[in-house]
């Protein structure tokens, strides 16, 4: 009996290992796949469903509707495929079978499904990272505050997963707007400063340092003018902030996007039977 217990105790925990290692699988699309599934969902999709997948004039919300949600993939996939006789859904069997289940992993971002359901992180400790420790708010604005040099991030998580979020922390060099990298002047009289270039020609630069504040320049004003091949954006947040940190400022960016998202749909309610009127 003993043996015949050690073997079956040892099957079970083999099995065990292979069901966690492919929910886990499942828990994490690769980066590949979803960017893949955002660009045919960007072009296909985003029409009718909107970028953040939450519906408009000319489609439901697929992302936040919960019987959208409730769908299995499988039945998300056959509705791409197919089509919704008589709605306005065509079907996308031209996509290839790849193709649609890449951009069903991407649905399922936006539903905040793509990392297992609920996402790990607190907003509001994230919040107080985002203007405190992690100096987010040095830079960006967020849900009305903040500084002016970089992107806006209030309704940013709208249209980005959990991972594209940690990735674009981790690694501000892989997705850099070329037009927002580190320009380095110095002037004739030794001034040097650090910013963007927001307008340049062959007689003056318009630069905006860190502090949000605009300068122009002439370009005789200038002894040398540096264009540094990297973001203004700090690339040392996976030493700066811990795992659990990083988390709560992914789920602060996420939960202000939903709030903004959320704000904006009430406004259009709000207008609709104004408009109705002035017909």
């Amino acid at each position: 009996m003993k043996p015949f217990t050690k073997n079956a105790t040892c099957i079970c925990l083999i099995i065990f290992v292979v069901c966690v290692n492919l929910r886990s699988q499942q828990r994490a699309p690769s980066p590949a796949a979803l960017l893949q599934g955002r660009q045919v969902f960007s072009s296909s999709c985003a029409g009718c469903h909107g970028l953040d997948g939450r519906g408009g004039e000319r489609a439901p919300d697929i992302a936040s509707k919960r019987e959208a949600q409730r769908l299995s993939s499988a039945a998300l996939e056959r509705i791409v495929h197919d089509g919704v006789p008589g709605t306005g859904m065509p079907s996308f069997q031209s996509l290839g079978a790849s193709r649609i289940q890449a951009v069903v992993l991407y649905v399922r971002s936006l539903q905040g499904r793509g990392e297992g359901g609920r996402l790990p992180g607190n907003p509001q400790a994230g919040k107080v990272l985002f203007f405190g420790k992690a100096e987010c708010a040095e830079c960006h604005m967020a849900a009305g505050a903040g500084g002016f040099i970089g992107s806006d991030l209030s309704n940013y998580a709208a249209t980005e997963s959990a991972q594209e979020i940690r990735n674009a922390i981790l690694h501000p060099e892989a997705k850099a707007d070329p037009a927002k990298k580190t320009v380095v002047v110095t002037t004739t009289s030794g001034e040097q400063l650090t910013g963007v270039a927001r307008n340049e020609d062959n007689f003056s630069l318009q630069l905006q340092t860190l502090d949000g504040a605009f300068h122009l320049f002439t370009k005789s004003e200038l002894k040398s003018v540096e264009h540094q091949d990297r973001s203004l954006m700090p690339s040392d947040y996976s030493s700066r902030l811990s795992r659990v940190e990083l988390d709560d400022v992914v789920r602060y960016l996420m939960s202000i996007a939903k709030d903004d998202l959320s704000e904006t749909k009430r406004g259009r309610k709000a207008r609709k039977p104004e408009s109705e009127d002035q017909e």
